[in-house]
């Protein structure tokens, strides 16, 4: 018996090229962050998305840095909601948190984050752990939500 692997997709091939750029671009010369880091943002922003497309269970939250990928595209409505219809056949809201939600800091937001990832993974989309503080159960950096707080707005379960 043979055991095949089927490699993780990437967010980058969710979006034309020309697109994919203009998002990156975008990131350098707002956040003053270097191409490849804002590339690699790109890319988790698409996959968590794609993520989100599917879920609905417990809302999906990005990491402080993805959510940057997440703010800038959605600051380009017409793709935006284009790539919406094409994966999730809805619109993606952005559901920012309360003042003072728990589930925003702390274990709660780890545990978002935990199952987030997991999400992603669920997807078939690779994971760059950099990127994500709550990987394999672990914090690696300040375990926060969005540097804004939110998450997806999930469906009901039909």
């Amino acid at each position: 018996m043979t055991a095949v692997l089927t490699p993780f997709a990437t967010g980058r091939k969710l979006v034309s090229a020309a697109l994919f750029d203009r998002l990156a671009g975008r990131i350098v010369a707002e956040e003053q962050l270097p191409r490849d880091l804002a590339e690699r943002i790109v890319e988790q922003a698409l996959a968590f998305l794609a993520a989100c497309a599917r879920n609905t269970g417990a809302p999906l939250a990005p990491s402080e840095l993805v959510d940057i990928g997440w703010h800038t595209f959605i600051l380009h409505t017409r793709d935006y909601a284009n790539f919406c219809d094409r994966i999730a056949g809805r619109f993606l809201h952005h559901v920012p948190t309360e003042d003072g939600d728990p589930t925003a800091t702390g274990e709660a937001a780890h545990a978002t984050l935990a199952h987030t990832v997991a999400a992603i993974e669920r997807a078939g989309y690779a994971v760059d752990p950099e990127l994500w503080p709550a990987v394999n159960g672990k914090c690696n950096v300040n375990c926060s939500q969005c540097k804004n707080g939110c998450s997806d707005d999930p469906p009901p379960v039909s």
